[in-house]
């Protein structure tokens, strides 16, 4: 895939406008939307084509929060994150554009780098989840909340986690046909994890609440895609890869 490609879907849909922060929405929602430290909050309206609310990035990259616009943050991401993350955006949109129901629900988390205004990187967790719905049920606008966190430990393998109704389905679109091969998501790290600890798949099945069969597969799949020889080295890669705690 051409490096152009990238977030093509995504892209269509957002705008370089930034929010008028002088404005009674943004007003409104500087009132009631908590931030955290070192947290950068927005909210983009794919109805009016432009970020309706921002906050909190000075502190995280540098940059004002005036200044701050959908395209740019798509633009921050540190380049060896870029296509997995554009990738994600882009499968994640899709998902969203093509359901009506419960969408308020359905959020995703990516842990990734952006970069600073200084040129230096910053570990985040990123979450983006449907803030508002038109009345016919679908997507209206998003917010996204990065949370610094020098904390994260990166190795080769990019992680993601899916939410909402149909979790199982949102997951499994993510998943599907990803750029870069080396991701995993949450629920993949904690089957990995309960399998470290010694648990059978039946065990894992009703711990997660899914078939046993199934676990057997995601197993498998994982082994494939991460080109170990079986599950004990699954594991050990998984450590390897700050994926799952060693103590356990």
């Amino acid at each position: 895939m051409n490096n152009d490609e990238f977030g093509k879907y995504s892209k269509e849909f957002i705008s370089d406008i930034t929010a008028d922060l002088s404005s009674k929405q943004a007003n409104f929602y500087k009132n009631v939307i908590f931030k955290y430290p070192l947290e950068g909050v927005y909210i983009y309206s794919f109805e009016e084509g432009r970020m309706i609310y921002a906050d909190g990035w000075e502190d995280v990259v540098g940059i004002p929060s005036s200044e701050i616009s959908m395209l740019g943050i798509v633009n921050m991401t540190c380049p060896r994150f870029a296509p997995f993350v554009h990738d994600i955006n882009d499968k994640a949109l899709k998902f969203l554009h093509s359901n009506k129901t419960n969408l308020t629900q359905y959020s995703f988390t990516i842990e990734t780098k952006i970069m600073h205004q200084n040129g230096s990187e910053i570990p985040v967790v990123a979450k983006v989840k449907v803030h508002e719905t038109f009345l016919d049920g679908s997507l209206k606008s998003i917010m996204g909340r990065f949370q610094v966190d020098f904390g994260l430990k990166f190795g080769k393998i990019m992680r993601y986690a899916a939410y909402g109704p149909e979790k199982e389905k949102f997951e499994m679109d993510l998943n599907t046909n990803l750029f870069y091969p080396y991701q995993i998501s949450q629920q993949e790290a904690d089957i990995i994890s309960l399998l470290s600890s010694g648990q059978s798949y039946d065990e894992i099945s009703t711990e997660i609440n899914q078939d046993s069969a199934h676990i057997e597969k995601r197993v498998k799949d994982l082994i494939r895609r991460f080109e170990v020889k079986n599950e004990t080295h699954l594991i050990t890669f998984a450590i390897e890869n700050n994926l799952i705690d060693s103590r356990i």
